[in-house]
């Protein structure tokens, strides 16, 4: 690990460092894998409509405990559904599609960047990549984000190869289909055809550099069968979902695809309704902690990267203005998350890796970097500490979380710190893949086991065992997450994700009523309403994701409900394979 560390700067070439690079990458994805299950936001709505897929058969069109999912296309859950029939286990299936994606991103930065230069940069690129706090966390997280940054990283690759390497028009129509996988998988696909706008700029200012070995043809109709190749692709999905659709003359179907085709994509960017963030919270809230380390060397690389830019060098012109595009594109948008401009990334170590062997020799920067990984250190270390002397604020979140990770913040911080030792003379710029190394490997192994009571609802799902034991019963949820889907292991009914509360209150009471035996309801206590249930037979089965979970028997209605009489649709999921 530490000659593969040691291989991001070295200038000796060595025939076993990329060989040892990505069994680094390997080790460092895969470790933990099997030893947790999903955790919220998304994972458990992914990993349940996978499970649900296998399950039921119906593949197409996804769906939450019989309720259809139409915030993304199909393409990650079908990617979770496979594994899972492959394997029978949810916890391996689930993780598996952004881990490989993850390593073939790390492949591509890899390949490009020794055609663009050398096995050097190749190297350097590469670790940038696999060491950035985002990228790792994104590739041990089953989100769909690494799943898009890998195809979108396919399209930069094709686009790169083609302009810059060989002008072989498989390159161009690479790129434009694995586009169009992209948009079938999360609707931002597309972004690498942004690409074009620097290219045609290089054009324009530096005619007399040839950047390609061949010239292209100067008919514009190769050029436009890109797009034909993006559509084509897209149409894998899109054309039988809407057969599939006119055909079943169903009302609910026909919902799923006009929220699919609308709301989730031009609505959701152009106005969007949650994650509300001003125009520079990436510049200013994403960029600097997530980045890390490249995040700390921009002061170093932006004028090597100028001086570049002038040469009229489109190795850094194209990749830089593809990033800057992409970054403008994301803060136009009132709806933010961080992961959303994990795509740019691959791009940016690209990029950096020509001039980074110089920037790691700025005495400035390596203590930067030093005094980054020692502050870090220091606070972990120190919040376990206070933990241990049960300092008020740490026995508050004790307390607020049901958790107590006093020693696996002890010992990581002072791993972590004997780290920030270690490279006190010397390399200071080693402290950082050292300290990356030792705390996703304490996390991914002590800390997923510490979490995965808090994190998964098992403990709630164990008391209403002890409560009402393993007989046939069927639990109906309200105001739920998908995370109670999945680790049921009792029937399930709901009454709509998105419906009001007090509607889903309604549908729960009528359908309690109807009979006295075999049915609950599992609801958040602050939404127990005295004048539909009687609080005090309401059954306290456990605190989990900040909320305080009640069981409701046929004993706790009250003889009338003023909440209106509501037609909701009813869901209803029987559980084939608990997760557990």
């Amino acid at each position: 690990m530490n000659q593969t560390s040691l291989a991001i700067i070295h200038k000796n070439k060595h025939p076993n460092y990329t060989f040892w690079l990505f069994v680094l990458a390997s080790v460092l994805i895969f470790i933990g894998l099997g030893l947790r299950d999903p955790w919220p936001a998304d994972e458990p709505r992914f990993a349940q409509v996978a499970k649900e897929m296998v399950e039921t058969g119906q593949w197409f069109f996804p769906a939450r405990a019989g309720e259809f999912y139409p915030d993304k296309p199909p393409v990650f859950m079908w990617s979770i559904a496979f594994f899972f029939a492959l394997f029978g286990s949810i916890k391996i299936a689930f993780l598996l599609p952004s881990a490989l994606c993850s390593l073939l991103t790390l492949f591509l930065v890899y390949d490009i960047s020794k055609r663009l230069w050398s096995t050097k940069e190749a190297l350097i690129a590469t670790s940038l990549l696999l060491l950035s706090f985002q990228f790792l966390l994104q590739a041990k997280s089953a989100q769909i984000d690494a799943m898009v940054c890998c195809w979108i990283t396919i399209g930069c690759y094709g686009l790169l190869r083609f302009f810059l390497v060989e002008r072989r028009w498989r390159w161009y129509y690479l790129a434009f289909f694995f586009m169009g996988i992209g948009v079938i998988t999360k609707g931002v696909g597309f972004l690498p055809v942004l690409m074009l706008i620097p290219y045609l700029i290089h054009r324009h200012f530096w005619p007399q550099r040839d950047i390609a070995k061949k010239q292209t043809k100067k008919s514009v109709l190769p050029w436009i069968m890109g797009a034909v190749v993006m559509l084509l692709a897209i149409s894998l999905w899109f054309i039988p979902m809407l057969i599939l659709v006119e055909n079943s003359h169903d009302p609910s179907l026909a919902l799923y695809r006009d929220n699919i085709l609308f709301r989730q994509t031009v609505t959701r960017y152009a106005d969007s309704w949650h994650h509300i963030k001003p125009f520079w919270y990436y510049l200013v809230e994403v960029i600097p902690l997530f980045w890390l380390p490249i995040s700390i060397a921009l002061p170093w690389l932006i004028p090597f990267w100028y001086s570049a830019i002038k040469k009229g060098d489109a190795r850094i012109l194209l990749p830089l203005g593809w990033i800057v595009l992409v970054l403008l594109f994301f803060s136009v948008s009132p709806g933010k998350r961080g992961v959303y401009i994990l795509p740019a990334l691959p791009m940016l170590a690209l990029i950096s890796a020509p001039y980074f062997d110089s920037v790691v020799n700025k005495k400035v920067f390596s203590w930067l970097l030093w005094g980054v990984v020692f502050l870090l250190s220091v606070g972990l270390l120190g919040f376990g500490f206070s933990g241990i002397v049960e300092a008020s604020f740490a026995l508050k979140l004790e307390e607020k979380f049901g958790l107590s990770p006093w020693m696996f913040f002890l010992v990581t911080g002072g791993l972590t710190c004997l780290v920030t030792v270690i490279t006190s003379r010397g390399k200071h710029w080693k402290a950082w893949p050292y300290f990356l190394c030792t705390l996703w490997g304490m996390y991914a192994t002590w800390g997923y086991t510490l979490l995965e009571d808090v994190k998964t609802p098992k403990s709630v799902f164990g008391n209403i065992e002890k409560e009402i034991g393993k007989h046939d019963a069927t639990i109906a949820l309200v105001d739920f997450s998908e995370q109670f889907i999945l680790f049921s292991p009792y029937p399930i009914v709901h009454f709509g994700y998105h419906t009001p509360t007090d509607e889903q209150l309604s549908a729960a009471y009528q359908w309690m009523e109807k009979t006295d035996k075999g049915r609950y309801i599992l609801v958040d206590e602050k939404h127990v309403r005295n004048d539909c249930f009687k609080k005090e037979m309401a059954t306290s089965v456990g605190y989990a994701h900040r909320v305080h979970w009640v069981l409701l028997s046929h004993e706790a209605l009250t003889e009338k409900c003023p909440l209106t009489r509501t037609t909701t649709e009813i869901f209803s999921y029987i559980p084939d394979r608990p997760v557990t």
